[in-house]
C-alpha cells in the first residue's frame, strides 16, 4: 500500500509546476481586476471633477449677472429716487421737459406694450401651432424656422426702418400709436413663435393620442388638451416679448414716438410719448442736458419698475396656471 501511494519525483515536479502555473494565472487575473477597478475609480473621479468645475463656472456666471443687475438697479435708484414724486408721475412736461412730469410717457409706454402683445401673441401662437401640429416637416418648414430664428437676431433699428417704410408710408398710418405697436409686434413675433413651439413640443404625445383615441378631433385635442398644458411656456415667451417691447427705442422713434405732446393719446392713430425715447431725448437732444440729469435717471427708474411690474404680473398669472394644471 505504501508503494501505491508513493509518488515518483517526476510526477511531483509536474504537479508543483502545474500548481505554480495556476497560481500565476490567478495572480494575473487579480492584478487585471485591480487595474480595472483603479481605472474605473480614476474615470469616476475625473468626471466628478469636471462636473464640479462646470457647476462652479455656471454659478460664477449667474453670480456675475446677478451682481451686474444689482449694480445697475442701485445706480438708477441712487441717482433717480430724488426725482420721483407724485407730481413727476402725474404731471405733464413743462419748460422744454426740464420741469414737470412724465405722465404721457408712462401712458404711451403702457399703450405700446399692451397693444403690441395683443397683436403679436395670437399671430405667434397660431403660427407655432401650424408649424408644430399641422405642417408636414420638410425642407420648406426648416427654411421657415431658420428665417424666424434669423429675425430674432435682427437689430431693432432695422425693424424701425421697416415700420417707417411699410406702416407709416405705404399703409399711410403716419407717426401713430398703431404704427409703433405693429412694428413692435413684428419685432417680438419671432420670440413668441420660438417659445410657443418649444412649449408645444414639451407636451407628451400620449396626451394627444389619448384625446384622439377618445374620439376628439385634432383641433379639439389642440384647443382643449395641448394648449392648456403648454400655456405656462407660452406665457414665458409673452413675458420676454413685453420686456423687449417696453424697453426698445429704435423701432418707435421712427414710427410713433414724438419729442413732446401736451395731451394724452385719445386714438390709436395719435402720436405718443414713450419712456425709452424720452430718456434718449433728454440725454442727447435736450435744451439743457445737465439740468435734466435727475429726470433722466428718474425716467429710467420708472421704466425699470414698469417693466418689472408687467413681468411680475405675467409671472404670477403663469404660476397660478401651473398650479391649476397640476
Amino acid at each position: 500500500m505504501n508503494s501505491e501511494n508513493k509518488i515518483a519525483p517526476k510526477d511531483m515536479a509536474r504537479n508543483n509546476k502545474n500548481n505554480y502555473i495556476v497560481t500565476e494565472e490567478d495572480s494575473k487575473g487579480k492584478n487585471n481586476k485591480t487595474i480595472s477597478h483603479i481605472s474605473a475609480t480614476t474615470g469616476i473621479n475625473r468626471r466628478r471633477r469636471i462636473q464640479t468645475l462646470s457647476f462652479l463656472v455656471l454659478r460664477v456666471a449667474a453670480l456675475v449677472n446677478g451682481i451686474a443687475l444689482l449694480v445697475i438697479i442701485y445706480f438708477m435708484v441712487s441717482k433717480g429716487w430724488m426725482a420721483i414724486s407724485w407730481e413727476f408721475l402725474t404731471d405733464m412736461p413743462r419748460d422744454s421737459m426740464t420741469k414737470g412730469g412724465i405722465l404721457p410717457c408712462i401712458v404711451g409706454t403702457l399703450y405700446l406694450g399692451v397693444l403690441s402683445i395683443l397683436i403679436a401673441l395670437p399671430v405667434g401662437v397660431a403660427s407655432a401651432i401650424y408649424l408644430n401640429e399641422y405642417a408636414e416637416q420638410g425642407k420648406m418648414i426648416r427654411m421657415i424656422r431658420l428665417a424666424i430664428n434669423n429675425l430674432a437676431g435682427v437689430p431693432s433699428i432695422v425693424f424701425g426702418l421697416f415700420g417707417l417704410a411699410f406702416f407709416c408710408i405705404v399703409l399711410k398710418m403716419g407717426i401713430s400709436l398703431t404704427a409703433g405697436a405693429l412694428t413692435l409686434a413684428v419685432m417680438i413675433l419671432p420670440v413668441i413663435i420660438g417659445s410657443t413651439e418649444e412649449a408645444l413640443r414639451s407636451v407628451p404625445d400620449t396626451y394627444r393620442e389619448a384625446s384622439l383615441g377618445l374620439g376628439a378631433t385634432k383641433w379639439q385635442t389642440i384647443y382643449r388638451v395641448v394648449l392648456p398644458t403648454a400655456l405656462p411656456g407660452i406665457l414665458t415667451g409673452s413675458i420676454l416679448g413685453i420686456s423687449r417691447a417696453a424697453g426698445e427705442t429704435a423701432p418707435i422713434m421712427f414710427t410713433s414716438a414724438v419729442f413732446s405732446t401736451p395731451i394724452l393719446p385719445t386714438s390709436i392713430f395719435d402720436e405718443v410719448m414713450a419712456l425709452p425715447y424720452h430718456v434718449y431725448v433728454l440725454a442727447t437732444a435736450g435744451t439743457n442736458i445737465e439740468a435734466t440729469r435727475p429726470m433722466q435717471y428718474g425716467t429710467s427708474l420708472v421704466l425699470i419698475c414698469l417693466v418689472m411690474g408687467m413681468n411680475l404680473a405675467a409671472i404670477i398669472y403663469r404660476s397660478r396656471l401651473r398650479k391649476r394644471i397640476k
